[in-house]
């Protein structure tokens, strides 16, 4: 930092001190309200960067906070509408989904409960928002409108029974769930990277999608320790992240790989005829064969 400081803050300083003092006062008390009063005159006022490492590396996190709730906002946009135009789920793993919404729905609850900063997790509640929207296209285009419903009922229930109605699970099995959401969360990513093997290709899932995960997961594991002193939530997005890099290397790897050739059954045994071959059952022995007469 001290060279960033020398370097590039100390020299624009002139121009620097004119903007700040020209920031509405709402702006200042929302700072203020995000690193601390102490932060702010160090980092805002001062323009130092060297004067408190610790407001710096606070700072640094609140800023990866925002940027990773306003990311979420539309990160999984790009899968949904590639979904919808293809109307075609191949490559992309229901239960994956599905595992993940449930581990984003009990770490949203259980943040809010322990009242953490809404910059460290405010992302879970709008991904699980898309991840339900995925699973209804996912399922919808697999002919399977009536799961659909179902899983929409569950959710709701879900929803419910932990975020508005908190006397239906208390604090203490609240984290157990929470244990429970790193494990799923980590088993999430485990069909999606099957369904990647198994098909030898990504099909419809989104490159976007899966590269922000990779570097969302990066930057929580750097706010968590920043500002979450919670072992369980930090232990999931290590391993989150470690599932994330595979991911991003399949897709890395199968890049320019073409989608399977799948025939259909009855093209197969048109394909068959055409080229002469029989259903299985070879000619008798001495069976003439119709030949053309040529014509003397």
């Amino acid at each position: 930092m001290d060279v960033i400081q020398k370097t590039v803050v100390d020299p624009l300083q002139p121009f620097l001190k004119p903007i700040v003092e020209a920031i509405p006062k709402p702006v200042h008390d929302a700072v203020i309200s995000l690193i601390t009063a102490p932060c702010h005159s160090a980092l805002l006022l001062d323009l130092s960067l060297t004067e408190d490492p610790a407001c710096t590396s606070l700072a640094i996190s609140k800023a990866l906070g925002i940027a990773i709730v306003g990311a979420s906002a539309i990160v999984k946009v790009p899968q949904i509408l590639k979904l919808i135009n293809s109307r075609s789920s191949a490559g992309v793993s229901f239960v994956s989904y599905a595992l993940e919404t449930a581990s984003l729905l009990i770490t949203l609850s259980y943040s809010v409960r322990n009242q953490f900063p809404f910059s460290t997790y405010g992302e879970t509640a709008l991904i699980a928002v898309q991840d339900v929207a995925v699973s209804i296209l996912v399922l919808t285009f697999a002919g399977r409108s009536a799961a659909a419903a179902t899983f929409v009922a569950l959710v709701a229930a879900a929803v419910y029974a932990l975020l508005f109605d908190q006397t239906l699970i208390n604090g203490q099995t609240m984290s157990y769930l929470q244990a429970g959401a790193g494990a799923l969360g980590v088993a999430s990513k485990l069909p999606q990277i099957y369904a990647i093997w198994s098909e030898g290709g990504t099909g419809q899932l989104s490159a976007f999608t899966v590269f922000n995960y990779l570097f969302g997961s990066l930057s929580r594991i750097f706010t968590t320790l920043q500002e979450v002193e919670d072992k369980l939530i930090l232990y999931g997005f290590i391993a989150g992240f470690t599932l994330n890099v595979i991911l991003a290397g399949q897709m890395v790897y199968y890049w320019n790989s073409p989608a399977p050739n799948k025939k259909a059954p009855r093209a197969k045994i048109a394909e068959k005829a055409a080229s002469g071959e029989s259903s299985g059952v070879s000619p008798k022995p001495g069976s003439k064969t119709p030949t053309t007469r040529r014509r003397g």
